[in-house]
């Protein structure tokens, strides 16, 4: 079986998240795993919260998008302005192949609006045909301690 994690990382919180979730799930699965790299990000970050609040979907360097041969999708993203990141709306925009597949959504804050965050990737992958969701979120001190992050992993994958 085959599993997917694409994330987007501006400070490694997400990345640290996303390397322990495929330490899990490679007793199981063959997971491959893809970070999102903007080409039109700024360095100043509120910028970057305000294209988050607005929804504006980045431009990415070039990425699978095809995910039908995948058993397993998994979705990580940093929580800004109590939403997704631009890298991640414009990847789930792009996706493709994703109708009943089963699917992990993750998001690091700093403690506020990872609800909402995971809750607007649902929707938007609900409209391409996803039911099955798994979702959990990690504060970003706590993103790096591999013990919680997997125990979360686990209470969230069983």
């Amino acid at each position: 079986m085959k599993s997917i994690i694409v994330y987007y990382s501006y400070s490694g919180n997400t990345r640290s998240v996303a390397q322990i979730l495929a330490e899990h799930l490679q007793a199981k699965y063959k997971v491959e795993t893809v970070e999102l790299k903007p080409i039109d990000e700024t360095d100043k970050f509120i910028s970057q919260g305000r294209r988050a609040h607005k929804h504006v979907r980045a431009q990415l360097e070039q990425v699978i998008t095809g995910l039908s041969q995948y058993d397993l999708l998994c979705f990580g993203t940093p929580v800004w302005a109590f939403t997704t990141t631009p890298a991640m709306n414009a990847y789930l925009d792009s996706c493709s192949g994703v109708a009943g597949k089963s699917v992990v959504l993750f998001s690091t804050s700093g403690g506020m609006g990872d609800g909402a965050c995971l809750e607007y990737m649902q929707n938007i992958l609900e409209a391409k045909g996803v039911k099955e969701f798994r979702k959990f979120s990690i504060q970003h001190k706590k993103a790096r301690n591999r013990e919680f992050v997997l125990s979360r992993i686990q209470e969230t994958l069983g």
